[in-house]
């Protein structure tokens, strides 16, 4: 007889290293490093004002919904503004660049499917 799966709870997020030009806060809740979750990674990220990573062509699409402040996503024709209580879809094999390039910076939920891995993400050179 084959059992039913139960919920799992995940107790509590990993913080993660980010990239970019200032210190930025990442807490994985469901992903490659917190659950060993591959299908998909939710992260919790705390980005200051004036924060930008470097520009990336990811093997994943993100979905980004912005809690507070702004998101700025730079493509190759031209930036998108995602502002609190706004989404972004980014798909797979897009050049992309976020930043939070305002005063007060941003907070964000981000998820990437399949889940977030470094050498998935193609980052430019810095």
């Amino acid at each position: 007889m084959s059992q039913t799966p139960a919920p799992t709870l995940i107790a509590a997020p990993t913080r993660v290293a980010a990239a970019g030009t200032k210190p930025k806060l990442i807490d994985e809740y469901v992903g490659r490093v917190n659950s060993g979750t591959e299908a998909v990674s939710v992260a919790h990220m705390r980005s200051p004002g004036g924060w930008i990573e470097p520009g990336q062509t990811p093997e994943f699409d993100e979905y980004t919904l912005v809690l507070r402040g702004m998101v700025r996503v730079e493509y190759a024709e031209g930036a998108i503004e995602v502002r609190a209580g706004q989404a972004v879809i980014t798909p797979k094999g897009l050049w992309i660049r976020y930043s939070t390039p305002e005063a007060e910076g941003a907070e964000y939920v981000a998820v990437c499917a399949p889940a977030f891995e470094f050498s998935a993400a193609h980052r430019d050179p810095e």
